[in-house]
């Protein structure tokens, strides 16, 4: 009886992928959920884990093939000899540390990251070597470019051992430390901390780099022995080449030849210098620097404006708002009416609520809404899914729970893929005026703002109005200039006589 090993889930909009690096060859035993074979995607690098236990018996996909989704990268067949006597780590460790230990302790390993993330930075850990832990008792936090997962003990027992430390990057399944069943697990602590590095040292020779680490380290005249890895099993990935390049440029020079980013800046005297405080970079923060930026150099953006006058919306949410409350649980705020009038407005206007893929539109008969959440780590946009069908009670509800658990860094990476229109609110902040920038690949992205009283003429007199500007960003390859300010009309509209809304005009 075979298995077969197919390419996983890609992520959105990721159709195919090429098969980087097989960890295994025909004949090698696995053990399920043991790492086979890495996919690289123009987006993420994946890991194809073992669907069972036995041998490779053989590999469809080679090394430098291009496959899609679903597509047959292996087979692993069943055999006797694939039982847990052959699967067992190592054939060369002692025998007797390995029975006792093994039978009484527990792998601490990555959870699943979600669709399209392969690994993770470990950001902070609870516990330390030699701590007692309950089981479910959070050991450790994990940071992706997108959330932040927690890590709880899989069982009771002692923190035995660390394998990964703070700092470090993880892929999915990685193994982050072992949960001895005693507190005996303590005395073994300070031997099996010295495995890691071991093992590292024992099987980096045997370990294949990442393929565009091969050909970062041939450009810049390196071979693996100068570039220590960080991936797994201590796999040298692109980054650690470029790690490498800018601490040999920096090592002759003292000053001088300091790293690119560091040209960037402007001349700091060494009193300056030593009163600066340096901190890297979250993951979450690179993946928003590198998301706005690759928008601003992919879409051809544009920002049109209007001013609203928000006179009658105030006055239905000043006389409505206590048994609005009363009846559902949740205050009426602004958001929902912003909410309504934007999928309103994208009936008439499709295009802003479409996506270009490749030579094609994609229209959506739908809105998923998001909505941009400032957080203390950055922003995220949870998506409200089919907005377009929801009430205004329902909207807020959603707005509220999912802005709580973004700020509590407890949103699923579902909950912020799929939307088709975002709304991003700075007037929470005071901002009078600004231009959002397109969440890719959508089309479009609606700036609200302060709603600021304004001198305004009305039928020949001047009167004092509560005014907000809209600013409305949006793809010009796809949204011409009549569309977009049709749109933003709609909107003005409706919220200026929200009556609208309801006889859908």
């Amino acid at each position: 009886m075979t298995t077969e090993v197919r390419v996983p889930t890609l992520g959105e909009s990721v159709t195919e992928a090429t098969v980087a690096t097989w960890f295994k060859k025909p004949g090698d035993a696995v053990n399920a959920d043991e790492m086979l074979c890495e996919l690289e995607t123009d987006k993420v690098t994946v890991e194809v884990p073992s669907p069972a236990s036995g041998q490779l018996a053989d590999i469809v996909a080679a090394e430098g093939d291009t496959v899609g989704v679903d597509a047959l990268l292996a087979n692993i067949a069943e055999s006797g000899s694939a039982g847990p006597e052959t699967i067992k780590p190592k054939a060369n460790a002692p025998a007797t540390a390995e029975t006792p230990d093994e039978a009484a302790s527990t792998d601490i390993t990555v959870p699943a990251l979600g669709e399209s993330v392969s690994e993770a930075t470990v950001s902070t850990w609870f516990k330390k070597v030699g701590d007692s832990v309950a089981q479910d008792e959070m050991l450790c936090e994990l940071e992706t470019d997108k959330v932040s997962v927690e890590v709880p003990s899989p069982a009771a027992g002692v923190l035995a051992e660390i394998t990964a430390g703070e700092g470090e990057t993880v892929a999915a399944s990685a193994k982050l430390g072992v949960i001895s069943g005693s507190a005996s697990g303590a005395a073994a602590a300070p031997a099996s901390e010295k495995a890691p590095a071991e093992t590292a040292a024992e099987t980096a020779k045997d370990v294949a780099n990442a393929p565009s680490a091969e050909k970062a380290m041939a450009e810049a005249g390196l071979n693996a022995s100068q570039v220590t890895g960080s991936g797994r099993d201590g796999r040298i990935m692109k980054e650690d080449v470029a790690a490498a390049v800018a601490a040999a440029k920096a090592a002759p020079p003292a000053a001088p030849a300091a790293p690119a980013p560091a040209q960037l800046r402007g001349p700091v005297t060494a009193d300056d210098a030593a009163r600066e405080e340096r901190v890297k970079m979250t993951r979450l923060r690179q993946t928003i620097a590198k998301r706005l930026k690759d928008s601003q150099n992919t879409a051809a953006m544009l920002t049109t404006y209007n001013e609203v006058d928000m006179t009658e919306v105030m006055a239905l949410r000043n006389e409505y708002k206590d048994l609005f409350q009363k009846k559902h649980g949740v205050k009426l705020g602004f958001m929902s009416f912003f909410t309504k009038a934007c999928c309103h407005a994208l009936k008439e206007v499709p295009e802003v609520n479409a996506e270009i893929d490749g030579t094609d539109i994609v229209y959506k008969n739908f809105v998923h809404m998001g909505v941009a959440a400032g957080t203390p780590t950055g922003l995220v946009v949870p998506v409200i899914r089919d907005a377009d069908a929801m009430s205004f009670a329902a909207i807020e509800k959603a707005i509220a729970e999912k802005g709580a658990r973004a700020r509590d860094g407890k949103l699923s990476m579902a909950e912020m893929q799929g939307g088709t229109f975002t709304i991003s609110n700075g007037g929470v902040y005071g901002s009078l005026m600004s231009s959002p920038i397109l969440n890719p690949p959508q089309s479009g992205i609606l700036g609200m703002h302060k709603i600021q009283d304004r001198p305004m003429a009305i039928n020949g007199k001047v009167e004092i109005r509560p005014m907000m500007y809209l600013a409305l960003s949006y793809d010009h390859r796809i949204v011409d200039g009549k569309g977009a300010v049709t749109f933003l009309v709609r909107v003005k509209e409706a919220l200026e006589d929200p009556r609208r809304l309801l006889m859908d005009l």
